[in-house]
């Protein structure tokens, strides 16, 4: 192993001021004590002040050094000194520079990725007062209305309480799916994990929103022909919850007299990969990335015209990442989309 470069420095010290020291104390001898030298006298002289001029210097340059980096990192506020306690600190200028710059590389990411995560509290707080905004000033104006007298005239009333009571339904889907999510990230919602014939809940999905496709003329159908039993493990609630998530935003953005088919296949003998695929409207690239985000939308106006409260791909995600699997899009403008998440198969006995 190399020597660190302070032993170099120490060595040469120590070797200079134990050379002069012992000529000192030879010309002192020889000239006031004796003109004999007494050689074992002045080896032995010379090797105690060189061992100990050695490890006090590497000590006092070694504590001069920690002190000196220990006070540029107290210097710089956003590093931690106490940081500096966790592993040894070196005194070899170029590992304790690499050091250095491998410590403030690491600063560096922290630090992204909190101005990350401070522009997405920021823009989820704004989406979030947003879509509450939207649903309490139509219920608040609904209201203010009958106050204002409107509430004499018994069509008008009825109209408006009905209006109302849909304002109240979205804000409280939206506070819903809020708290779900945060009990996704905060792993405080248990999946009760089962096995699941596949092709049963996709049907079952399918004739729950038969007559929501039926309005635009969709059809819900499998790719093929499942004649067999399909099987995984999984939250059977929470599937079905994903499946409707993915159902309706095809039913919501797909073409009037177009297709969304479901497949099942085999990834691998342990996963089963299952798609969602329209023929709609499809989605540009560039937005790929950020669908899954809380209240992300990629036409705001036309979006929200069709209703529901922006969380739907968020929560789908939340619900394929706890059963421990992905979710991915693939999509091309004008020519549809196709969502597929992966499962574990159950184990043959």
């Amino acid at each position: 192993m190399k020597l660190k470069r302070t032993y170099f420095f120490a060595f040469w010290s120590s070797l200079y001021i134990t050379t002069l020291a012992t000529f000192v104390l030879l010309m002192l001898y020889y000239i006031s004590v004796s003109h004999v030298i007494n050689y074992p006298f002045f080896a032995s002289f010379f090797g105690v002040v060189f061992l100990v001029s050695f490890f006090i210097i590497q000590y006092r340059v070694e504590r001069f050094i920690y002190l000196r980096v220990k006070k540029i990192y107290e210097d710089v506020s956003l590093f931690d000194v106490s940081d500096m306690y966790q592993t040894t600190v070196t005194s070899d200028m170029e590992s304790l520079s690499r050091e250095v710059r491998k410590f403030a590389e690491n600063k560096r990411q922290q630090i992204e990725v909190l101005k990350e995560r401070e522009s997405y509290r920021r823009d989820f707080l704004g989406n979030v007062s947003h879509e509450l905004k939207t649903p309490l000033f139509t219920v608040q104006g609904f209201i203010l209305t009958l106050l204002d007298g409107a509430i004499d005239d018994e069509t008008i009333r009825e109209k408006y309480l009905q209006r109302a009571n849909k304002g109240v339904e979205r804000l409280i889907a939206i506070v819903k799916d809020l708290d779900m999510i945060s009990k996704f990230e905060s792993a405080d919602l248990h999946l009760n994990i089962q096995p699941i014939n596949m092709v049963v809940l996709v049907q079952e999905v399918f004739d729950l929103l038969e007559m929501k496709a039926k309005k635009k003329d969709i059809s819900l159908s499998f790719d093929a022909i499942y004649d067999a039993p399909v099987m995984v493990i999984g939250d059977v609630e929470r599937l079905e919850q994903v499946l409707i998530n993915l159902l309706v935003n095809s039913i919501k953005y797909g073409k009037v007299g177009g297709t969304t088919l479901i497949s099942l296949k085999d990834l691998n003998s342990k996963k089963l990969r299952v798609s969602v695929a329209d023929n709609g409207e499809g989605i540009e690239e560039e937005f790929h990335d950020r669908l899954f985000e809380r209240f992300y939308r990629v036409d705001q106006s036309r979006s929200r015209a069709q209703g529901g409260s922006g969380l739907g791909l968020s929560i789908v995600k939340h619900i394929i990442e706890a059963h421990g699997e992905s979710i991915r899009v693939k999509s091309e403008l004008h020519k549809g989309s196709e969502f597929s998440f992966t499962l574990k198969r159950q184990d043959i006995v």
